[in-house]
């Protein structure tokens, strides 16, 4: 365990080093939505048409490379603003973790999230979207919570659920211009990466036990 030189734990909820982390991870989620609204914006106005050269095509060797540049397009500017906020905030709770093991999570997710669509998807559509990331992102606090005992994982999870519980019904084949593949092999990417970065607690020799002596002070 590292402490920070602000004031405790980072990983530790209610300490001024928690709070901080908090905060630049906010800060960094929130440069990344700008940062796709440029790329749908190239797209749109350039007529460059990312989403058939590299999105995802189930089935086909050509769409296999959408596996890993699917996430940052997006059908037009609406679809976009639906996975902006949900992003930035299960992303900033995420990130406040660390950053290796939020960059090693969201590879795991991506890759399992992509890799399901490419082999269960329909070989007549093209799969864009940062969907996957975002269930993969709820998939992982919600396996923290329970691996790293950490109740404020299941509080995040709590609070998106009661703000898009609607959205949760994307991980069944509810609608078939929604790629459900994309969502269901996300949250199970998240459960994935969850536990195999999970955070460690420090190997006590004693467990439970304390060592007393025998001899007289």
């Amino acid at each position: 365990m590292t402490l920070h030189p602000m004031g405790g734990d980072p990983d530790r909820f209610g300490t001024e080093a928690f709070y901080a982390s908090l905060g630049r991870a906010f800060v960094a989620m929130c440069a990344v939505v700008p940062f796709l609204f440029l790329i749908e914006a190239l797209d749109q106005g350039l007529g460059f048409g990312l989403d058939l050269a590299v999105g995802i095509i189930p089935h086909r060797i050509q769409g296999l490379d959408g596996v890993f540049f699917s996430p940052f397009l997006h059908h037009g500017f609406e679809h976009l603003y639906s996975n902006s906020i949900p992003l930035i905030l299960l992303g900033t709770f995420v990130l406040a973790a660390g950053v290796r093991r939020f960059l090693w999570s969201t590879l795991v997710i991506i890759l399992i999230s992509g890799l399901g669509v490419w082999f269960t998807g329909s070989p007549n559509s093209v799969v864009v979207g940062a969907s996957g990331v975002i269930f993969g992102y709820l998939g992982l606090l919600l396996t923290r919570g329970i691996v790293e005992r950490s109740w404020w994982n299941f509080a995040v999870v709590l609070l998106v659920g009661l703000l898009y519980g609607w959205q949760l019904l994307g991980i069944l084949p509810t609608d078939e211009r929604i790629s459900w593949q994309g969502h269901l092999f996300g949250l199970l990417g998240g459960v994935v990466a969850a536990i195999l970065f999970r955070r460690r607690r420090p190997y006590d020799p004693y467990g439970p036990y304390r060592v007393e002596s025998t001899l007289p002070s």
